[in-house]
């Protein structure tokens, strides 16, 4: 039997027993795709063994899945119209049963946490408690008409058939005028409006911008006015965008636990339930195969290297970002890939200069980052970084490495302008010595803001939306101009 508090019913005044379903119901995502989810998370070999266990049914997978992963149901993305829905209804003495195709392992856990249900009819391992068996199993338990049903999907329709009055909840356009053809609708609780604007949001069109470093190379060698070249670099961009979103879309699954437990990260799309988990998994590989697509168009080298990229930042995803310390060296490892691949894309090579002035500054940034994760985390009392090898008091650690790098990047710099490369592109290099004051402000800058808990997100992001980035940027744009043009140099200098 599949309830777990089998005892006759009794109805309470004149109401009739209120059954409930749970995936896309009293929850916004599916208990199933949770927990294969977490299960390539924490024991991915194990998803060698999921088409065996699909083999054997879908009540035994679920049972098996349920059984290999530990699910936090208290972060899950509940409806809480629904909740208060049912605690008026608890309230009025309803007996209300939580009626799932889910397993019963992982439906009585939600059950317990919510303490809205008398009792729990769900899979058991045998028995997929879905479509048709459910809405046997709640007549054989109520009698036909004998109960109220509470759904979202086209699977609940043959068990609305059988209840006396049906409740709607997130249903797709249409499915509540079907429903009120063989059922009375009771209520309906219309799901939330989904957009473009919500998928752009999944896969980080913002962090695109970071691509922008492709172009690095070309400003660095003088060569953004080669049309040819500029092509090449924006192939290289459209390619590493595409990538880099379809593995932002696997962070974010594999994700999921410590977004939800995040103050703000609790808002992505696939944390909040806004876009089904199944959307992310499909969808992830089609923007990785179309952006191996078009760098298909690029020399071998660039592919190669986004290959790496993409290497990376599945390693980071599964396994570097819980690694103390080499979570930031990997980022600022990706950061600075992103230029090898624009120089591989146009065939203008980076020199070492550039790429160990990178190296400094991305690690700079890479640890402002984790450094304004672990202030938001302090300001909010908690000690430990979910996910991460942090604590609150690691953060001090972390800004003097941060702000180290900074002034390593700006030594970098002054080494520079005194190398023979310097004199080959500028006609008057002096001038670029305004640049190594320019380029501690910005970072100082950052750093200041990220100890003062005024950074909270990516700072490459954060540069974009700032106004004194861009006074800073403007004023960099106009040094090098004066560099390459200028007929003489800084007065009282040797040009």
């Amino acid at each position: 039997m599949h309830a777990t508090n089998p005892t006759p019913f009794e109805p309470v005044a004149a109401d009739l027993p209120l059954c409930v379903d749970l995936d896309g119901t009293l929850i916004r995502s599916d208990l199933l795709h949770e927990a294969l989810v977490l299960l390539a998370k924490e024991r991915p070999w194990l998803l060698l063994a999921v088409p065996f266990w699909m083999l054997r049914g879908k009540a035994h997978l679920k049972q098996r899945v349920a059984a290999a992963v530990t699910l936090d149901v208290d972060a899950l993305p509940y409806d809480q119209r629904v909740l208060d829905w049912l605690a008026t209804e608890q309230r009025g003495g309803r007996h209300i049963v939580l009626a799932t195709a889910a397993d019963s392992r992982l439906a009585r856990r939600v059950a317990d946490r919510l303490q809205l249900f008398n009792e729990v009819m769900a899979s058991d391992g045998h028995v997929n408690l879905g479509s048709h068996a459910k809405r046997d199993a709640l007549i054989e338990r109520f009698g036909e008409r004998g109960f109220d049903y509470a759904g979202d999907s086209r699977a609940d329709l043959p068990v609305w058939q059988a209840a006396a009055r049906a409740i709607v909840i997130n249903a797709p356009r249409g499915l509540a005028a079907r429903v009120r053809t063989t059922t009375p609708v009771d209520q309906e609780f219309v799901a939330p409006a989904r957009s473009w604007r919500t998928v752009v949001k999944a896969i980080r069109v913002r962090q695109w911008l970071k691509n922008l470093l492709v172009f690095v190379p070309l400003i660095a060698g003088h060569e953004m006015t080669n049309r040819l070249l500029l092509g090449q670099a924006a192939l290289a961009f459209v390619a590493l965008s595409l990538t880099a979103s379809g593995i932002y879309l696997v962070n974010d699954l594999l994700d999921l636990r410590a977004d939800r437990r995040h103050a703000t990260k609790k808002k992505r799309p696939f944390a909040s339930g806004a876009l089904p988990i199944r959307f992310g998994v499909l969808l992830a590989p089609l923007l990785v195969g179309a952006g191996f697509a078009v760098a298909s168009t690029l020399p071998r080298m660039a592919v190669v290297l986004l290959f790496v990229y993409l290497v990376m930042t599945t390693l980071y995803s599964f396994w570097l970002k819980r690694k103390m310390l080499v979570d930031v060296f990997s980022l600022s490892f990706l950061y600075t890939l992103r230029v090898l691949i624009g120089a591989a894309a146009t065939g203008v090579l980076a020199s070492p200069w550039l790429l160990a002035f990178a190296i400094f500054v991305f690690l700079s940034l890479a640890f402002a980052k984790r450094a304004a994760e672990l202030t938001a985390l302090d300001r909010a009392g908690r000690e430990e970084a979910g996910g991460r090898a942090y604590f609150v008091w690691d953060a001090h650690a972390v800004g003097m490495f941060g702000v180290g790098a900074a002034f390593s990047a700006a030594i970098v710099m002054a080494l520079y302008l005194q190398s023979d490369d310097v004199r080959t592109l500028y006609r008057q290099p002096t001038w670029l010595w305004l640049m190594v004051p320019l380029v501690l402000y910005w970072l100082t800058r950052v750093w200041l803001l990220t100890r003062r808990g005024a950074l909270d997100e990516d700072p490459i992001v954060f540069a974009t939306t700032d106004r004194l980035t861009y006074i800073v940027a403007g004023m960099a744009v106009v040094i090098l101009a004066i560099a390459t043009l200028a007929p003489f140099p800084i007065p009282g200098t040797r040009g």
